[in-house]
Formats: structure tokens, C-alpha cells, sequence
């Protein structure tokens, strides 16, 4: 089930994963697509922030005759570069269909200060990825846990809010995040 690999600088899933989960702390990534990384440089990390995107998505909808909400995304943030690579190949493989240019997966590290740290939170909309049958990102997560010597235990939407964060590794912050905190991710 190899979809993509996660280049080696970043790779640190072994290093996060033990029996209890995925370690935390106030260093924090997310992945995204190389079409973004001028914007997120100049503006940080804003809710909902691909706007370009997002009304294109809306447009194709309008032309399907779907009705569709305006809402605002939270910032979406994991303790792991792997995981934020996963979503970022999921964010360039979308904006290379709808924008119609190749896109590359990129990473940005985020280091918070205690106040902005405060307001990141387990993303406990992971349920709807439990509850998915054959969720393309769980069954990766499964197989990566188990590749790093450790098991991922049965999920259900039930399970603990913070199980969400210490086993799923999703989580994130209502608040923007200033580009003063971010740093794209790079090989050596």
C-alpha cells in the first residue's frame, strides 16, 4: 500500500512513536503543497487560507448543482514531519487536479511560543477517519506504526478526545500562525 515515500530528513516517526503514542511538544508540522509556500511565508498559517482552492472547488460544485457552506478551517498541525508529509502529498495531489499544475508536497516546521501552544488541541474530527471503512490514512498509520516496531491499537469514535492527538497524531490551533514561527522544511 506504498502510495508515496517520505523522504528521509523527514522521517522521525520512530523516534515519536512508544506504547503511550506519539510524543508532544511545543514543535509542531504541517503539510501543505508547493504552491502555497510564498503565501504561508509572507502570511503564516491561516484558517482555511487556500482561498484560490477553495472557490474553485466551490465552482465546481455550483456547476453539479451542489449548495455549498462557506466555513473556516482551524490550522491543522501533527508532532511529526511523516504525518504532515502524508498530508501534504494528499494537498499537492488536490491543487495539482484542480489548479492544473504540478504541485510537490511540502513541510513546514512550526515552533510555538507557550501562549500560541496552549491553543493547539486534539482534532477529535479524526472520527470521521475511524469511521471511514478502509481509510486510506489510517491504514497507512497502521502499517507505519507496525514498520517502527509498535501497533496501533483498535480505533473507535469513541475512544478518548486526546486519543485523536496520541495516536493519530492530529491535531490543531484556531488561532493563525505567524510566519515568524515557521520554517519550510528542506534536505540537507
Amino acid at each position: 500500500m506504498k502510495e508515496f515515500t517520505t523522504p528521509d530528513f523527514l522521517k522521525d516517526f520512530a523516534d515519536l512513536a512508544s506504547a503511550d503514542g506519539l510524543k508532544t511538544a511545543n514543535v509542531w508540522y504541517h503539510g501543505t503543497a508547493s504552491g502555497l509556500v510564498a503565501s504561508i511565508q509572507a502570511h503564516g498559517l491561516i484558517g482555511s487560507g487556500d482561498s484560490e482552492l477553495h472557490q474553485r472547488q466551490l465552482k465546481t460544485l455550483g456547476t453539479i448543482g451542489h449548495e455549498a457552506m462557506d466555513t473556516k478551517d482551524p490550522v491543522f498541525l501533527t508532532q511529526s514531519k511523516e504525518l504532515a508529509n502524508f498530508w501534504a502529498n494528499s494537498k499537492a495531489h488536490t491543487r495539482t487536479i484542480y489548479m492544473g499544475k504540478e504541485e510537490t508536497p511540502v513541510v513546514f516546521e512550526i515552533t510555538l511560543p507557550e501562549e500560541l501552544n496552549k491553543q493547539v488541541i486534539t482534532d477529535a474530527g479524526g472520527a470521521a477517519l475511524v469511521l471511514e471503512p478502509g481509510n486510506i490514512y489510517l491504514l497507512w498509520l497502521r502499517e507505519l506504526y507496525q514498520a517502527n516496531g509498535q501497533e496501533l491499537p483498535e480505533l473507535s469514535y469513541k475512544m478518548d478526545r486526546m486519543e485523536y492527538l496520541n495516536r493519530l497524531g492530529l491535531a490543531y490551533s484556531a488561532a493563525d500562525i505567524p510566519a515568524q514561527y515557521l520554517m519550510l522544511l528542506q534536505p540537507n
